[in-house]
């Protein structure tokens, strides 16, 4: 039986603990303070976003497509519905389904949220893992529910070796644990290396991606693919090639359902 004496003794080192934790902490956000996320500002929290850089971003909110999240309000489309609501799909998706089940993206893709992805994806600022993470949470929050597997869009090993990250993969490994929900990485895979999509129109992003992908059947056997519910992650949507062909491959892998989760979207 422990003693009186001996329960105060184990009580006080955790006490200790916690208190050279806290000293610790302010000393280091003396020296190093938090900063915003997109100028560098000094903040009064971490992981945070100044006043005037929260003022330039635009996140999407309802009315949205049904399908592939595409913002009505911002864009000025409701797809033929002057009363777009729950369930109204954007005029490309009256015209031809995706091969995802449905997308959903935290901002518009401008001026605003480009400086923070191009300084995340080839500034080395894995620090804004955990800020960008928190809006793919609230941008995704109808997918947590029932999923059953966060897998994120692979770059190139040659890609990955010269960038040292997926910066995708972090965004899934982060949102894999806010939401308790398994992530794999290389399950999906990028089978060659692709040219650089930027400025190229949708027709030739289909064709540069075509035959991209594939999937690790031993993976995809030994974590459950058949018959899951994946959240795909990626950092920006554009037309949508890059997800239409991982979602076709996990598809065609067996997967029952995949949905895109992306940090930003481009509006036309």
């Amino acid at each position: 039986m422990t003693s009186g004496r001996d329960q105060g003794l184990g009580i006080l080192p955790a006490r200790v603990g916690r208190i050279v934790g806290n000293v610790m902490q302010i000393g280091l956000r003396t020296v190093l303070p938090p900063r915003c996320g997109g100028c560098g500002t000094v903040t009064d929290t971490v992981h945070a976003v100044c006043a005037d850089c929260w003022a330039g971003l635009r996140f999407i909110s309802d009315p949205l497509c049904a399908c592939c999240g595409y913002p009505f309000e911002i864009a000025g489309d409701d797809g033929g519905n002057d009363d777009a609501g729950d369930g109204t799909l954007c005029g490309e998706c009256l015209r031809k389904s995706p091969a995802f089940d449905a997308a959903r993206a935290a901002l518009v893709y401008d001026g605003g949220s480009r400086d923070y992805l191009l300084r995340f994806k080839h500034g080395d600022r894995t620090d804004l893992t955990p800020l960008l993470s928190r809006w793919l949470l609230l941008a995704g929050r109808d997918f947590w529910g029932d999923a059953d597997l966060i897998i994120p869009v692979p770059l190139h090993r040659t890609r990955l070796l010269m960038r040292r990250y997926n910066q995708s993969g972090l965004l899934a490994a982060s949102l894999s644990r806010q939401t308790g929900i398994a992530w794999h990485g290389t399950v999906l895979r990028r089978l060659r290396k692709t040219r650089s999509l930027g400025g190229l129109g949708a027709s030739s992003r289909k064709r540069e991606v075509g035959g991209a992908f594939g999937v690790d059947d031993r993976i995809a056997a030994r974590i459950g693919l058949a018959g899951a519910r994946v959240v795909l992650i990626d950092d920006v949507l554009t037309t949508g090639a890059t997800a239409n062909a991982c979602a076709r491959i996990l598809k065609r892998a067996g997967a029952m359902q995949v949905r895109l989760i992306t940090v930003a979207r481009v509006v036309r």
